[in-house]
């Protein structure tokens, strides 16, 4: 599972089909959201986008990588979580989805 912040949902779209039809990943889920936080000294505010990307651990760097290249973030949000546990059949359909 793969946590990512975009600037607005046409990134989060056009990033999340990339990964998609690059098999990068199995599934984006995209969801709105508020967003505070330190940038360069000051406390900002504002709207942006989160994605959570299913993929496999041997996919993350290159998942990592093509994010890194499509963002408009000088400095993009992308935090891998490890699943603890899956479904079974759920753990597989993202297995043969990537690569």
């Amino acid at each position: 599972m793969v946590y990512i912040t975009c600037a607005d949902a046409e990134e989060a779209r056009r990033i999340g089909r990339a990964l998609v039809e690059e098999r990068l990943a199995a599934c984006v889920n995209i969801r709105p959201h508020e967003a505070i936080y330190r940038w360069q000294g000051a406390v900002e505010e504002g709207a942006e986008t989160a994605m959570i990307a299913k993929t496999t651990r041997a996919g993350y760097p290159a998942l990592q990588a093509r994010v890194c290249a499509l963002h408009s973030y000088r400095v993009p949000c992308i935090v891998a979580l490890p699943a603890e546990a899956a479904l079974g059949a759920y753990a597989d359909w993202i297995a043969g989805s990537v690569g």
